[in-house]
């Protein structure tokens, strides 16, 4: 199989811009473009949704509305009240995954969040985050999240190692997660679409209709995928904010 009909090959990153400095690549790469296009989309949704409002609003009021409200009430839900402060930065969070998710649907585009670099990064930044809002807000006592009340003296040491070794593989599996599903889901999506090209349109009916199966489904899984990351600081969060 060439290199160019392999399934990993959407997954290579390839600079379009080459630029070095002091050593350093800091090329512009494909990566680079579609966060970026992530971000412009974004703003092109939020702006369009709120420049004219209605009454009685239109599709594009309702539907950056509808996702306004979705993410307010994922943070009530799993932060309570005093999670309102952090609302801007959960659903620039929930809107950029899932942009570059669905970007990713796109033939030929590139899935940012494919990318354990990506997805990593974003994990890391909540992860720092929510520990420094920890120890703010709990100062010292914020060590008592890895010791839950009612355990035994003599099982303090072991869980307390176990709640640390949790705590620290947060970002890992939260990046890994992400990741994972989207490459999986795009390389079952690449293979099928080979069988398609391979057996012919007389040949390849019930690989078609299992194509666009997999597309509804992956389509599916972006949305899911973001809805989960997001869930996931939540959660973070709300142990940050109430401990346990």
């Amino acid at each position: 199989m060439s290199q160019n009909h392999s399934p990993m090959h959407q997954f290579e990153i390839q600079p379009l811009i080459p630029m070095h400095i002091a050593g350093i690549d800091v090329s512009f790469t494909n990566a680079s473009l579609f966060m970026v296009l992530a971000l412009l989309s974004i703003v092109v949704f939020i702006s369009g949704g709120v420049r004219k409002r209605a009454l009685v609003p239109g599709r594009w009021q309702s539907m950056s509305e509808a996702t306004y409200e979705f993410v307010a009430n994922m943070l009530k839900d799993n932060v309570g009240n005093e999670g309102k402060k952090y609302f801007p930065f959960i659903f620039t969070l929930f809107l950029f995954v899932l942009t570059c998710n669905l970007l990713g649907m796109i033939p030929y585009s590139f899935t940012v969040t494919s990318h354990i670099a990506v997805t990593f990064s974003l994990a890391i930044v909540i992860f720092i985050g929510v520990t420094i809002i920890g120890f703010m807000r709990h100062g010292t006592h914020y060590f008592k999240i890895f010791l839950p009340d009612g355990v035994p003296w003599w099982m303090a040491p072991l869980m307390v190692f176990i709640e640390l070794m949790a705590y620290l593989a947060r970002p890992i599996t939260l990046s890994v997660r992400l990741a994972a599903n989207m490459m999986a889901g795009h390389t079952m999506l690449k293979v099928i679409a080979g069988f398609v090209a391979g057996l012919g349109l007389m040949l390849g009916w019930l690989p078609i209709a299992l194509l666009v199966v997999l597309v509804g489904f992956e389509i599916f899984v972006a949305v899911l995928q973001a809805y989960i990351f997001t869930v996931l600081t939540c959660v973070y969060l709300n142990d940050a904010v109430h401990m346990h």
